[in-house]
């Protein structure tokens, strides 16, 4: 029993790492969109985030779908020989993907341009196609050190990565203001960043390759073979597209969005100027759904080669044990980010953009972040069942959905219509994943009553923060200031978050056992006061 707390343990403490790492990654991406709107205005905006989707996925690719994937890989080797192997095939089937991904997009820029509904977008779309050739180094260094639980140097290289990429954006953003460039020679100059980012997160990870085996990855390995193995190619497609499909499924409805929204938005009688405008203003969502989503994708990163273990060892009992411990950490902090996050819109909007733009689109829009979160949840739990045709299946209702929804909606309630068609989306996504699942795990909102106490804990963070923000605003008056809108946010988070840590540890939200897996347990439970029963 004590080495197998001590194991949950160490997989805990592998999502605190990432997900530290993940935080600080997705604060600088959220910051840089700051000064960028706030200098190139929302169509300047508009022409990064338009093109963001295929820089999205390739980072969804290289940080969380194939690492994940190849994790699991390493997780199941029993030799290093094996091992080897596995990574020897795996870098050339990455290799040819990246290739074949580069130069679709490099060579068809023009045409998905124009399908965007604005041709001169077609530089910044060749630009960004170079993150590609870097996936499959990414992916095998990351995919190698995940599989043996060692979660550092992918954190490291993930926040170099993201550090130069948004020094080179805003180095983007004031040459437009310093030198008159036009908002899409900035959107290319910007785009550049997410290569050589990418560049300096493959030495990174050389480093500590060096550091940690003694050796740099055999040089066989970056040599370009045919594939031989033909169950491992399709599992290659078949498990880690998938684990990169629902890794990126918020990046993929938002390419979705990228070729439906200007088109919708445009037909409906919206100028199109107008309507770069508001696609704009709609995109300042996708940064608030990153942070609240930082805690949900390292969770997944940890509990999946943990979970395909206890598969290959046959321990039934202990796998639906975790897989329902999964969904009771990830449902719970992913609601109160969801719910923190809608609460907090207009004041995050005013103090981050300049104005109130958008209020009702962004509030409905954030919701994602907790279907998000439980859609990436079950997925995991899934694959490691192998259950890849389910997965595949509510994958692709949720995205025709989607496809289908974007349009009608956008034409008839414009961004807003656009934020609701992503929500029924996720919706039929989850609802697919959960309705095929066991029914023990499917079970653990019922345990102790979780999803009513859940539900306590959400209402009350909720009213209390509707509350204080009546209460400021009659004391000290409108938002008059963003600096006064930051102050009444930032006040907002942590009165946010200590009214549902509080009520979670009153009403027993999770048992003591529970708490004490997470990073920083105990003192969340002392601070928290009285919590003394395991319920």
């Amino acid at each position: 029993m004590l080495v197998a707390f001590n194991q949950m343990k160490s997989m805990m403490n592998g999502a605190l790492v990432l997900t530290t790492a993940s935080f600080i990654a997705k604060l600088l991406s959220a910051i840089y969109r700051v000064p960028l709107q706030n200098i190139v205005g929302d169509e300047g905006f508009y022409v990064y985030q338009q093109v963001y989707p295929i820089y999205g996925i390739a980072i969804t690719i290289a940080l969380t779908g194939f690492p994940q994937f190849l994790s699991k890989l390493v997780a199941e080797q029993t030799t290093p020989k094996k091992k080897q192997y596995i990574l020897n095939e795996s870098y050339s089937l990455l290799c040819w993907c990246a290739l074949g991904l580069w130069a679709t997009i490099f060579f068809f820029a023009n045409g998905v341009a124009s399908l965007m509904g604005d041709v001169e977008l077609s530089p910044v779309i060749r630009v960004a196609s170079f993150t590609f050739l870097l996936l499959p180094v990414l992916s095998l260094y990351r995919g190698l050190f995940q599989g043996e639980l060692l979660m550092i140097p992918t954190a490291v290289s993930q926040v170099v990565e993201q550090l130069l990429r948004v020094g080179v954006i805003l180095f983007a953003a004031v040459s437009y203001a310093s030198f008159s460039l036009t908002v899409y020679q900035t959107g290319a100059f910007a785009m550049a960043g997410a290569f050589i980012g990418g560049l300096a997160a493959w030495l990174i990870l050389l480093y500590y390759d060096r550091k940690i085996h003694g050796v740099h990855l055999r040089t066989h390995l970056l040599l370009l073979s045919v594939p031989k193995e033909k169950q491992l190619v399709r599992r290659f497609f078949v498990e880690g597209g998938l684990v990169s499909v629902y890794s990126g499924l918020l990046i993929l409805f938002q390419l979705i969005d990228s070729f439906l929204l200007i088109n919708s938005l445009t037909n409906s009688g919206i100028a199109e100027q107008s309507a770069k405008v508001a696609k704009g203003v709609y995109d300042r969502g996708q940064p608030l759904v990153q942070l609240g989503l930082v805690v949900a994708t390292a969770l997944s990163a940890s509990f999946l080669p943990a979970l395909t273990k206890l598969i290959v060892q046959k321990n039934q009992a202990k796998f639906i044990h975790s897989a329902k411990l999964y969904l009771r950490f990830t449902t719970a902090i992913a609601g109160a980010a969801a719910c923190g996050l809608a609460v907090l819109i207009p004041y995050l909007n005013f103090s981050l953009f300049k104005d109130f733009s958008g209020n009702w689109t962004l509030t409905a829009f954030v919701f994602a972040v907790g279907l998000m979160a439980e859609i990436q949840a079950y997925q995991s739990i899934a694959q490691s069942q192998g259950a890849f045709f389910t997965i595949l299946k509510a994958a692709g209702i949720g995205l025709l959905v989607k496809l289908v929804a974007t349009g009608l909606l956008t034409f008839y309630l414009g961004t807003f219509g656009a934020s609701l068609s992503t929500l029924l989306g996720l919706v039929m996504v989850l609802f697919f994943l959960a309705k095929e699942e066991n029914k023990e795990i499917n079970d653990f909102k019922k345990e102790r009553q979780f999803g009513f106490k859940l539900l306590v804990c959400l209402l009350l963070m909720v009213s209390i923060l509707m509350i204080f923000f009546t209460g400021a605003t009659l004391i000290f008056g409108g938002l008059e200031t963003r600096t006064r809108a930051f102050v009444f946010s930032l006040l907002g988070v942590l009165l946010g978050a200590s009214v549902f840590t509080k009520t979670a540890i009153m009403l027993h939200l999770f048992t003591i056992r529970e708490w004490l897996l997470l990073p920083w347990g105990v003192k969340i439970l002392r601070i928290g006061g009285k919590s003394n029963e395991d319920r």
